[in-house]
């Protein structure tokens, strides 16, 4: 006797990062929004090379977290508009990241920030993810997908209309709002650094920005501020050379002016020559003078 077997159907794969896409249609909020993503991520340079020297780190500015398959995608992501995700390869298989599918590489990233143009109601929403018996699906906020999904260890807010920025930091399964230290920044010690807001000019801007310090309160560097300071370096080494040459250039004046008083006083070329550290030529050829 023969016996049907059912054909077992799998689901789809989950797509990855270039099946996804890359957008969900919408415009950037404001004309700081990619400088300040830029300023951050240039000032952290030094020390993701030095924590990362195989390179394994991705910084995503503006970039879907894809944490939820839905229908349509994009519905089921994130994007923070800077995020850091340490021991990743920056690229996947030679190609450029367009998103990052946490399902796919179970990494979350360390520290999330969102540029918030309006009063960072939208950044706070911790709405959670629920469905009704009809199966209507609520819309979870993003403060409770960081917290209670992606699980980012540091969440910042920075507000920018009125200048306030708000670090949590994962603490017990809940975000923590941190305290400023003594010098007016949220540490981020996972990171070895801290993070603060500073007044200044950057790509044709003045306005607050969000940047980095050391944990000894040192400004982290942009690629322009590191090469004026090695500019400025420079020059003073060489008016520090100049004033050195300059110095030995009138002291050795110094003692040829003082070759014909010593020896209108009755001193010998030899004796001259050892008292001003001269060579006995040097003395005769300056004794005229």
């Amino acid at each position: 006797m023969t016996q049907s077997v059912d054909r077992v159907v799998l689901p789809p794969a989950f797509p990855d990062h270039t099946q996804l896409p890359e957008s969900d249609g919408t415009f950037v909020k404001n004309f700081q929004e990619h400088p300040q993503s830029l300023i951050l991520t240039d000032s952290l340079g030094q020390i993701l090379q030095q924590r990362h020297p195989d390179g394994q780190y991705a910084i995503g500015q503006d970039c879907g977290i894809y944490w939820r398959e839905t229908e349509p995608a994009e519905k089921g992501a994130e994007a923070p508009d800077w995020f850091y995700v340490p021991n990743v390869p920056p690229n996947i298989d030679a190609q450029i990241r367009r998103s990052y599918v946490l399902w796919r590489e179970h990494i979350a990233p360390l520290i999330a920030l969102e540029f918030a143009s309006g009063n960072g109601d939208e950044e706070r929403d911790r709405t959670p993810l629920s469905r009704t018996d009809e199966g209507v699906v609520t819309k979870p906020g993003k403060f409770w997908v960081y917290e209670q999904v992606m699980r980012i260890p540091y969440y910042g807010i920075y507000e920018i209309n009125s200048g306030r920025l708000e670090v949590y930091r994962l603490m017990e399964g809940y975000y923590q709002l941190l305290e400023l230290n003594q010098r007016g920044h949220f540490p981020i010690a996972s990171l070895g650094v801290e993070l603060g807001l500073w007044q200044g000019s950057y790509q044709n801007q003045t306005m607050l920005w969000l940047r980095w310090w050391d944990e000894e309160g040192n400004l982290l560097l942009i690629g322009d501020e590191r090469a004026e300071l090695e500019r400025l370096r420079g020059e003073q080494q060489r008016e520090r050379a100049e004033s050195a040459e300059q110095a030995r250039q009138a002291e050795f004046q110094a003692r040829r002016d003082a070759i014909p008083r010593l020896l209108g006083m009755g001193l010998s070329v030899e004796q001259v020559a050892e008292a001003l550290s001269l060579s006995v030529e040097e003395v005769r050829d300056n004794a005229g003078e």
